[in-house]
């Protein structure tokens, strides 16, 4: 099956204009933290699509990450490579504009819970990046980058 091309197509030419809101949701000047450059919408849609588990989006509901079904699996030798595969699937699905350069999976089998270390760029151009996901058996994550 070919793979279908995506471009990259910046919106952001005009400095006072928003492109999207960013994540997380927090009050500065007016109702959302806005975003003025197609890079920091890229990110902040990263970061949603990290932080949503798939079937809570309505009318959507292949949208979102699997990282949390991972996190009550049985830990095997292939639990790292199988977040990783499924992190990768998930972003190359809904986000094909980002790059991901590589994941880094570790987890902790006694305590339930893993880190989640991706490295990833905005198109082949942009500045590399990373976000730290943290995931524990209580299902809260935290997310920095």
């Amino acid at each position: 099956m070919e793979r279908k091309e995506y471009f990259y197509n910046p919106i952001d030419f005009d400095k006072d204009v928003a492109v999207g809101i960013q994540l997380p949701f927090g009050k500065t000047k007016g109702l959302f933290k806005l975003s003025y450059t197609t890079e920091e919408q890229a990110i902040s849609n990263l970061k949603n699509l990290l932080l949503t588990r798939k079937g809570e989006r309505l009318f959507q509901p292949t949208f979102g990450s699997s990282v949390y079904t991972y996190l009550f699996e049985q830990f095997s030798p292939s639990f790292d490579s199988d977040i990783e595969e499924s992190v990768r699937a998930d972003i190359a699905e809904w986000l094909p504009y980002i790059v991901v350069d590589s994941i880094v999976v570790d987890s902790e089998e006694d305590r339930n819970r893993f880190k989640l270390s991706l490295n990833y760029r905005v198109t082949e151009q942009g500045a590399n990046r990373e976000i730290t996901m943290f995931v524990d058996s209580t299902g809260e994550s935290t997310l920095q980058g």
